[in-house]
Formats: structure tokens, sequence, C-alpha cells
């Protein structure tokens, strides 16, 4: 499966005491100091990785806030407004704001500081402020894992300015991902200007990290770092001589880009780091060529090679194409085969430039997906010992661009589309274990409005998916209440056909200092949060149907099939179904 070294014994038939099992789900854990907890990755041997957003008490500095500015006035104008149509009054000021501490005390003042920072997060001059951080599940507890924040020099505690996507964990523990420099706060004067400007600066955009066990931090500083470079760690693997980690890493800026920063980036009207984020954002493929990466390390996490895998174009000479072209690598298997994305030409223009599914193996970018079916994008997003991929592609249906998950045998060269949900669903391959089973999710609600993600399983070899929710309980232990937890995504599975993923379940409503919000007649509110948590197979079990016979078909038409006799198959040769 992706991320895991898988053990020899994974190729034993299952017992038979699996055929009827359901699935007992069990919270891994959340913050008291935010409101959604998810999963990332698992390693076999148990170690639990993931990341926790919203959350509360976000730091807010406003000593360098001038509150008589429009940007500001004009967004609590628009605030009260907001409020009045709401049949509430508002509870602060600016001026409480600015000389009463109300950010630390008032939850609707702290709410106001947060969307204001939020809505302007492309002006420098304005504090970066981010809500997702990454965690360690550890027996119920959620343990925060800095990957490049520090600590502010203004406030208590971390700057939570940074981005943290904390991506794979290896079977001892060793962790990998990627996030952005801190922000710090400096003074700088615009030519023409005779007093210098509080703007908000970092040293780099992205930086992949790997993380030892004991703490030990290894940023990946790409060889080409002007402006910081780039580097991405979205995979990790233990080998017999230490790690292998997979991402990405800029290798140059091409010309074009190199323009557009010679000609704007001066250092005049704002700092040159600024005006390189702006534009990495404002260009649709950014300012960095990038190229999926492949890099070892050994047992004390020293980098002993650096591999570029390649790109599955090959980019024209001179100046007709000087914009960037990108490859990631996503997920790495103990045969060093990854997979990803790259950039590639579409079939039919060569000037026009897709992003498609591929892998990497022995020296060849390999782009598989069949673009005369109309595929016109998508990723590889795991792939087994066995050399299976799933992932996802993209397709026009019924008008409107789709996802589709796929799976792809590298050994056969078929890739096969199962049917799931319904025909214009999108869906996602996220994880594969060596016994063939695909996890992830899907749309279910047949109008656009009405669409929303659930969980799937799926056996290769039978052409349909089971909505995981059908095979959870229906109601509460009181026979009456239904289930608390709704399944949305299956992030991981392992080779005990344990899944992991998110549920959404309702709690009470908190604001954003963490206190208990209330209507305007002092009644609790209620709100759904995402909770990562962990499918155990149950033996023995019964497969419960809780549709009234109304419902919609499609949701429970996975289940209508034995499925879990599929538990009883050994390891086995991929069939063809059909191939797009």
């Amino acid at each position: 499966m992706k991320y895991k070294l898988l053990a020899a014994s994974i190729l034993a038939t299952l017992s038979t005491s699996a055929i009827s099992a359901t699935y007992q789900l069990t919270e891994l854990g959340s913050s008291e100091n935010a409101k959604h907890s998810y999963v990332t990755d698992v390693s076999e041997s148990g170690h639990i990785i993931g990341v926790a957003n919203g959350l509360y008490n976000l730091p807010i500095d406003t000593s360098y806030i001038d509150f008589s500015e429009s940007i500001i006035k004009n967004s609590y104008s628009n605030t009260e407004d907001a409020f009045e149509l709401s049949d509430k009054v508002i509870t602060f000021t600016l001026d409480d704001i600015e000389n009463n501490d109300a950010v630390a005390t008032n939850s609707d003042a702290h709410s106001f500081m947060i969307s204001f920072l939020s809505s302007i997060s492309t002006n420098f001059e304005y504090q970066k402020i981010s809500s997702l951080i990454g965690v360690n599940f550890n027996d119920s507890t959620l343990t925060e894992q800095p990957l490049f924040d520090i600590a502010s020099v203004d406030y208590d505690g971390l700057t939570r300015s940074t981005t943290n996507l904390y991506n794979a964990v290896s079977e001892d523990g060793v962790s990998v991902g990627w996030g952005s420099a801190p922000y710090d706060k400096v003074l700088f004067t615009p030519d023409g200007d005779d007093e210098a400007e509080t703007w908000f600066t970092h040293e780099f955009i992205e930086r992949g990290i790997v993380i030892g066990a004991d703490g030990l931090q290894v940023p990946l500083i790409p060889e080409f770092n002007e402006h910081g470079g780039t580097s991405r760690a979205n995979d990790i693997i233990k080998t017999n001589s230490g790690y292998t980690v997979v991402g990405n890493i800029s290798i140059d800026i091409p010309a074009d880009r190199l323009e557009n920063i010679e000609d704007s980036c001066d250092n005049e009207d704002e700092p040159i780091s600024v005006c390189v984020n702006l534009l990495n954002s404002n260009i649709s493929r950014g300012l960095f060529n990038k190229r999926a990466v492949k890099w070892e390390l050994d047992e004390s996490l020293n980098i002993t090679s650096v591999e570029e895998l390649g790109l599955a174009l090959t980019p024209d000479e001179g100046e007709t194409e000087d914009d960037a072209f990108i490859s990631t690598a996503l997920a790495v298997n103990s045969n060093g085969v990854a997979v990803g994305s790259s950039h590639t030409r579409y079939y039919k223009d060569d000037d026009i430039i897709l992003t498609m599914p591929v892998y990497y193996k022995d020296g060849a970018v390999v782009d598989f997906i069949n673009q005369e079916d109309d595929w016109q994008g998508g990723k590889a997003l795991a792939i087994s010992n066995n050399d299976v991929i799933t992932g996802y592609a993209i397709k026009r249906i019924e008008g409107t661009l789709r996802n589709k998950f796929f799976y792809h045998d590298i050994a056969t060269g078929n890739t096969v589309f199962p049917t799931d949900y319904f025909s214009s669903s999108s869906s996602y391959g996220n994880d594969i274990n060596g016994q063939g089973y695909i996890v992830g999710e899907g749309e279910v609600g047949v109008s656009d409005s009405s669409r929303r993600k659930e969980a799937f399983v799926y056996k290769i070899g039978e052409d349909k998916i089971t909505n995981l929710n059908d095979l959870l309980p229906c109601y509460e232990t009181d026979g009456e209440t239904n289930y608390a937890y709704t399944m949305t995504e299956a992030k991981v599975i392992n080779e005990n056909n344990e899944i992991f993923g998110v549920a959404t379940k309702t709690v009470e409503k908190r604001d954003s200092l963490g206190g208990i919000v209330t209507d305007i007649e002092g009644n609790i509110e209620f709100e759904s949060v995402a909770v990562a948590v962990k499918l155990t197979p149950i033996a023995n079990g019964e497969v419960e149907n809780c549709a009234p016979p109304e419902a919609e078909v499609y949701e429970r038409n996975s289940a209508s099939f034995p499925w879990f006799t599929l538990l009883l198959l050994p390891l086995v040769g991929i069939r063809r179904i059909f191939r797009f």
C-alpha cells in the first residue's frame, strides 16, 4: 500500500471469520485547540499522523494596524450590516479592538479579525495567519508537530503564519511533510515615502522536511534555491540502508518568469520577497520549474543522494516554451517505483499542457492514462508493493469535469475505471493495500447542490464499490438514535483491512475562541465537525439495512453483493474488466 513496507504474511488467505464482518469505528482523538482533525498516513507498525484545522485562539497582532484606514473601516461596516440582517447586535467596535484588547475576550471581535485578515491574504502589509497544523496521534491524544513555525516575538506561542502539510510516516516513526517559512514583521520604506511601513515577509514559499522519531528535523533544501527555491516531501519508506523520500524540487526559473521578476521586483514599492510571492501565486504554473525527486537518506537522516525523476514531456528549445513545467512524486513503494503527476502534452494539440497521472520507474516517466478516451488530467496517489497504482483522472461527464478513480497494473499495462456511486459522481482512490483493496471517497446526491462525499472500499476484480457507511451501525446502542458518524473520506488501508479516514459528527458549536455558541434565545447551537477515525473489522458481524424502501437506490446499491466474501480471497492476479 502507499507509504508502507508490507509484511510477507499478507499473501495468506484471510480467515473465514471475516465473511460477515462489519466495522467498528473508533475516534483517534480530537484536539481541544482545534475544530477538525484528519488522518494523512498510518504505518503498518501503528504510527498515525495527520493534521488539525480550525485552530481556536489564533493570535492576532493589532499593534501595527492603523484603524483609521478605509480597508478595515469598510470591512467593519460590512460586518455591522451582516449582524443587522441576522437580527443580532454587534458587540464590539474598532476602538475596542485597538485599545481594549477585544480580540482576546470577545469572540465576535476575534472572528472579525480572522475574517478580515483571511480576506486580504495577498496584502503583505497585514499579518499572515494559518489554521492548519501537523499532528501525531497517540492513544487518543493529539500532539502538534511543528514543521517550520517558530516562537513569535510579538505574542506567546508560535507565529501561526506557516503552511503545514504533514504527509507520511515510515515504519519506525520517521515522518515527512512540507511547509512555508514563518513570516517576519519588518519595516520597509517604499520609494518616495518618508516613513517606514510594516510588511510581512518570509524566506521561502515551500520546503520539504524530514522529522526523525526523536524529533530531529532535516530540511530538504533544493540545490536551486534562488528566492528560496521550493521543495516538497510527500512520502517516505524505510529501506535496508535508511529511508527513501519522494516529492519535488525547484530546478530553475524559466526565462519568461525571470523577466517577470526583473520587471516587477525592484525592491522599490514592496520588498522583493513579497513581489516574488505574489508573482508565484498569480501565475498559473508558478515561477519555478519543478521536477519529481527521490532522496535517499541514511539511518542518521543524512542525505546520501538526490535523483530527479523526470518529466512526461520534453520542453521545446528556444523562446516558444518559457513557462514553468512541473512533475511531482506523491508516493513510493518498496520496489522504488514512485507515482504522482506530471505536465504532459494534449494529444490533439502540443501547445496545450495537461497534468496527468504518471509513474516513475527505471529512469522513465510513464503517462499511462489514455487521453483519446477524453481524459484531461488527474493524479496517481498511491502504489502497492505489487506495483498496482490508484488515483483519479479527470473527464467531462454530462457537461462538467468530474474526477474518476482508477487502478493501473504496471505489469500488464491495464487501467481500469471501476463503477462508482453513479455515472457523474466524482471519486478518488486514495490508498491500496497488497491484497487489492482500494479505499477512497466519492460523491453521493444526485443534484449538484446536494452532493457530498462518502467513503468507500473496493476490491480489485469486482466492478462495484461499497459505501463504508453501509458497514457501520444504523443506530447508537439505544437502538433508536441515528448513528453519530458519517464516513466521508477513507485515506489509508493496512494489511489487516483496518481503514483510517475522516468522519463527520454533530457537536456543540464553538466560536473562534473555543467558547460554546448560543442563539439569540440562549439555546446551544450545533455544528458538524470532521474527526479522524479508525475502522476495525468485526468478526461474525452482520451488515445492517438502514435505508427505508424509498431511499436513494444508488447509495445502497454497493451493498447488494456479498461484499465480505471478498475478504476470503488471497492475493491473485488482477483481471481486466475494461480499459480506457
